[in-house]
């Protein structure tokens, strides 16, 4: 490690690694972390979503699981955006903590995306409603 990775992060870097952590398309091309730590538990996460990405449906067993994990993602996230937020670090920490809660944002937008019982039927419904929206739509401008 570097000196300049064990000096404190300037306020511009600061703001720019907050930027970096909300912005909306962190995401993009970011990978879920392999495990995560929670309130000083390992999280095997991307084990996690593979087993709930591969099942039709979710089942309420399981659900409640996902929904747990989402919870606990969510505060672990904001716990490292508060510690980016406020206090004192050098960069490598610094950049640790923004790549993590960008992780955890991919983890939850990937656990988002689960399939539960209806799915397709609500997806159909959607697009059909959809479809007679802009159906009435082109019959108004006829």
């Amino acid at each position: 490690m570097s000196d300049s990775d064990e000096s404190p992060i300037t306020d511009a870097e600061r703001e720019a690694l907050l930027d970096r952590v909300n912005s909306p398309s962190a995401t993009v091309g970011a990978t879920v972390p392999d495990e995560i730590d929670v309130d000083g538990t390992a999280l095997d996460l991307s084990a996690f979503i593979v087993e709930t990405r591969k099942v039709d449906t979710v089942p309420p067993a399981l659900d409640r699981r996902v929904s747990a994990a989402r919870e606990s993602l969510r505060a672990e996230r904001e716990r490292r955006v508060d510690r980016l937020e406020t206090d004192a670090l050098d960069r490598e920490t610094a950049e640790s903590l923004a790549e993590g809660a960008i992780g955890i944002d991919r983890a939850l937008n990937a656990l988002e995306g689960i399939r539960r019982p209806g799915f397709a039927d609500e997806h159909h419904a959607d697009t059909v409603e959809s479809h007679e929206r802009w159906l009435a739509f082109v019959d108004q401008v006829r």
